[in-house]
């Protein structure tokens, strides 16, 4: 072949070299060590930013370090520039007036007569790819999201659901300030109920037996509770704390309170069986209901939140609670009251007697109603209590302390018991006591007990707690 052909042939080679590098998607630029820019093809003037035919001839660091946004892509050229020997291959971001491209850049070597006399860099643009695997990961991250959302409200709603009835739950999760810290004042109606004699089982019973009752008791009362639109706002040991009238309004809130303690204290019959098949020992409740302006909401801070209710009526419930014995209910003149806006109501509850009280605290007394029963259309029942205790044959001697909310005062009184059944009795002593006083006798064990009438014998008492021996301690006295 002669030179002319060789020349020729070379010279089509390179043409045909030519126009596949000018016809490239991927920009192409050569850079002497000198760091001369000596070819860029049309694709990386458009890749880079800059006017066709601006590059060739022109210094790199002239070009490209005034721009301390591509810092990377200038160090990755140096970087190849003077290594001299490897190759380099990156994704590297790469900003052109605030829009920030991903380019891949490949660097090898321009090579004469077997001598390295630059480097070649194959930059491709991708962006759009790197965009549609950001939307992947995102749609992915949606998807885990929703995923872990998924299972919070349904934690949510097993574990909240168990304090609420469903439709609460529901519309705590559906408000987007549901669950937002934060109250309001409101009128409605609070309940407290409280197991009689409950801290002294606590003494007798083994740990795992007497969690089994209390829960099955617990259970039991929720049930009633949330059928009456009621939400439980906290267990306090064996005592229950509910409202009625939020967070879902509702204009019946005292009816279905009263409701719901008169088909609490029916259930417990059924509770009392299933103790009595288990060994364990039957339960007396009292339960307080009282209606006012308290304030309702989720309370606490960011890391721990409950929904909760607070204000002096909170406080008058528990003192109305704390007047009543072992299957009654209490109710205030304002539940009295609250009632009266549905005549029906009004007009079919049943109440076995009228007290008066004075809480410590308040500046006057508080006039109670002990409920047995309310009429259509909840029709329920309870029997009113009786406490005719019978009569000994003489005075037993016994010691007793007065209490102050459940603890025992230190001073020792002395009485007579001069009768006694199972749930009453009656207290000869020189002592004074007032009305509703709590009281502990030493009679075989801790008889716990609460002044409910003054008679011209005594003082009538009604039992809220006796000892495991006190049947067999009372018929030895009767012998």
């Amino acid at each position: 072949m002669s030179v002319t052909s060789e020349q020729n042939r070379q010279h089509i080679m390179q043409n045909i070299l030519l126009n596949i590098m000018q016809n490239m998607k991927e920009g192409i630029m050569t850079i002497g060590f000198d760091g001369t820019i000596t070819y860029a093809n049309p694709a990386v003037h458009t890749i880079l930013g800059f006017p066709e035919g601006m590059l060739t001839g022109r210094i790199f660091a002239s070009l490209f370090f005034q721009n301390s946004e591509n810092d990377a892509f200038s160090q990755m050229v140096l970087d190849a520039i003077y290594s001299r020997s490897l190759s380099h291959e990156e994704v590297i971001p790469y900003t052109i007036d605030h829009n920030i491209k991903h380019l891949r850049v490949v660097s090898s070597f321009l090579s004469e007569e077997g001598k390295h006399i630059g480097v070649i860099l194959v930059i491709g643009d991708l962006s759009e790819l790197m965009a549609l695997r950001d939307a992947v990961s995102y749609m992915e991250q949606i998807q885990a999201l929703n995923t872990r959302l998924e299972m919070r409200n349904k934690l949510l709603e097993e574990t909240f659901g168990r304090f609420l009835s469903d439709e609460i739950v529901r519309q705590l999760l559906e408000t987007p300030n549901g669950l937002a810290l934060g109250g309001k004042k409101q009128n409605l109606t609070i309940m407290m109920s409280d197991l009689r004699g409950f801290t002294a089982l606590s003494e007798q019973m083994d740990a795992a037996d007497l969690l089994c009752l209390l829960n099955h008791y617990l259970g039991e009362m929720t049930e009633v509770i949330q059928n009456r639109n009621g939400t439980i706002i906290e267990f306090i040991g064996d005592g229950i704390l509910a409202i009625f009238g939020a967070p879902l309004p509702d204009d019946a809130h005292a009816v279905h309170a009263v409701a719901a303690a008169l088909e609490m204290q029916t259930r417990m019959a059924d509770i009392n069986r299933w103790n009595t098949e288990r060994n364990y020992p039957s339960l007396q409740m009292g339960i307080g209901i009282h209606t006012g302006e308290v304030i309702v909401g989720n309370i606490g801070s960011e890391k721990r939140t409950k929904y909760g209710v607070a204000g002096s009526h909170v406080n008058l419930c528990g003192r109305i609670e704390s007047y009543t014995v072992g299957g009654q209910i209490l109710i205030s003149s304002d539940v009295r009251r609250e009632l009266s806006a549905s005549l029906e109501a009004a007009n079919s509850l049943e109440v076995a007697k009228e007290m008066t009280v004075f809480p410590k605290g308040s500046q006057s007394p508080l006039e109670l109603s002990d409920v047995i029963g309310i009429g259509a259309p909840y029709n329920l029942s309870i029997p009113a209590a009786t406490l005719s205790p019978a009569y000994f044959s003489k005075p037993v001697p016994v010691c007793f302390y007065k209490l102050d909310g459940k603890r025992g005062l230190a001073e020792r009184f002395y009485a007579g018991l001069a009768a006694s059944g199972m749930n009453s009795g009656i207290l000869d002593t020189q002592t004074h006591l007032e009305l509703f006083d709590n009281i502990q006798i030493d009679a075989d064990g801790k008889l716990y007990a609460k002044i409910m009438e003054k008679k011209p014998d005594g003082y009538l008492i009604q039992y809220t707690s006796v000892p495991e021996n006190f049947k067999a301690w009372l018929s030895n006295i009767r012998k």
